[in-house]
């Protein structure tokens, strides 16, 4: 009976596993935003894993306070954000305090992630991190598609990628690479030649 026990959880574990690995392998489309953000410390390492929300800067500065040890923060799976502007002002907290950011070997940074991402001073990618991009939208009627080039908020967040380092055509580049409901996955040579690496 045990043995019959046994080998039914083990099925239901694997038939678990097998299913989460197909639908993260195959979840190009779409971004589920779920999940709050985690933060654990180790050391002098900050780990990040989930959503960024409109408390991102407060997040980040009561880390810094209570962890003045901290110089790295390796993002292990950022799913995106739900307020782009705290995510801008979060990645220039992380400048403004001179730390690093890295993305987490098998790790993942979408949307709103490579801009905190961005942040770093120095920034590292480990291997086999992904890093997704997409056309923006503010979840309404707003999309970066129906904007005029020359619209104000395009220079927002051109002013952003400039500031943090990265060249402006890789915020272009970033909207044509998929629409809002997609994710573009960049290659490694796509990671260095937008300048998103620094080591």
């Amino acid at each position: 009976m045990n043995s019959r026990l046994f080998v039914a959880k083990l099925f239901i574990m694997l038939l678990t596993v097998s299913l989460v690995g197909c639908a993260a392998s195959s979840n190009r489309e779409g971004i589920e935003l779920s999940g709050e953000l985690s933060v654990e410390v180790t050391d002098d390492v900050a780990y990040l894993s989930g959503v960024l929300d409109s408390d991102l800067v407060d997040r980040l500065s009561d880390l810094i306070m209570e962890n003045p040890n901290v110089t790295d923060l390796v993002l292990v799976d950022i799913r995106g954000s739900f307020d782009q502007q705290a995510t801008m002002e979060g990645a220039r907290l992380i400048r403004r305090f001179g730390l690093n950011t890295q993305i987490a070997s098998t790790g993942f940074v979408l949307s709103g992630g490579v801009d905190l991402f961005l942040g770093g001073v120095e920034r590292a990618i480990g291997a086999g991190a992904g890093v997704g991009v997409h056309a923006w939208s503010d979840g309404t009627k707003i999309k970066a598609a129906n904007l005029d080039p020359m619209d104000p908020v395009h220079a927002a967040y051109v002013n952003f990628y400039l500031e943090m380092g990265v060249p402006e055509r890789f915020y272009w580049f970033s909207l044509e690479a998929a629409p809002e409901d997609r994710v573009y996955f960049l290659s490694p040579e796509e990671m260095y030649d937008y300048q998103l690496v620094t080591q």
